[in-house]
């Protein structure tokens, strides 16, 4: 998957390898605005999972989203993931897609390409992410939800303050009125999280046409089945149909942690007990 080749299946577009799953659909919008990559490095048991979702009017959302999607494909063959701290890398990542958004909004006469992004970098054993706007990542250990990110909107601010219910953020007229993206005036204030990988965990990185349209418990219904394609497809099929004629442009990525993969990674460990029994005498 590290080209992040895409096949369509009816309206959506699907990529798909061992552990992950992607997908976009356009839905009711004239245009693609979301955009996602999902890259693989299996020398050094590493993945870095991409969604963008961009905004502007008048083309600089699509503009927004791909320079995204570019600087990360940049950054990852430039391989400074390797050696720097995960979440330096992803703070890296962020600041240089908000300059390229800068940079691209120069050429414009109408519009300003601003994007949000949600970012995951898996590397052995453990998972560091970041984000700015209201893409999301969750993580999940079976059926509970570990973690979810905090929109960066207007609507989640009323939620802290208590002015509104968590369960009526859907309905809430300034939902889609974000405090912080890429691409803005000023450099972006980057969210950042991690935690040790465990197995049967699992995660889901999307736009907010997803979460808008499918609860957090069916989502962690559809990232922990086991076929994971047929469970990404199912899951944009139900957001389409929910969203309806005016649907919002949707974009998913599905990853787990697998059993095999992470035993693999407990016995390269430097002083686990079947390394340090693999390296003694007879």
């Amino acid at each position: 998957m590290s080209r992040g080749y895409w096949t369509m299946d009816n309206e959506i577009e699907t990529q798909t390898s061992s552990l992950v799953a992607a997908g976009r659909a356009r839905g009711g919008r004239a245009t693609q605005q979301d955009d996602l990559i999902c890259l693989h490095d299996p020398e050094h048991d590493a993945r870095l999972l991409v969604v963008a979702d961009g905004m502007g009017g008048d083309g600089a959302g699509e503009l927004a989203s791909a320079g995204v999607i570019e600087v990360t494909r940049r950054l990852w063959e430039q391989g400074h993931w390797r050696d720097q701290p995960g979440a330096l890398f992803l703070e890296t990542l962020c600041q240089d897609a908000h300059a390229e958004l800068r940079q691209r909004g120069r050429g414009l006469t109408h519009g300003e390409p601003h994007s949000t992004v949600v970012a995951l970098l898996t590397r052995g054993n453990r998972a560091y992410w970041a984000h700015v706007g209201d893409s999301r990542l969750y993580r999940f250990q079976g059926r509970h939800c570990l973690d979810c990110t905090e929109d960066h909107s207007v609507t989640q601010l009323k939620v802290r303050r208590g002015e509104l219910a968590a369960n009526q953020r859907g309905n809430d007229s300034e939902q889609h009125k974000l405090l912080r993206g890429l691409g803005g005036a000023q450099p972006p204030q980057v969210d950042h999280g991690g935690a040790l990988l465990r197995p049967g965990q699992t995660f889901a990185l999307c736009s907010d046409g997803v979460w808008e349209n499918l609860s957090t418990r069916e989502l962690g219904e559809f990232a922990r089945r086991r076929d994971q394609p047929e469970a990404l497809r199912e899951a944009l099929t139900q957001v389409l149909e929910r969203g309806g004629v005016d649907c919002d442009n949707v974009a998913l990525i599905l990853t787990r942690v697998g059993w095999k993969e992470w035993l693999a990674r407990y016995t390269r460990r430097p002083g686990s007990r079947r390394t340090s029994r693999a390296a003694g005498p007879g």
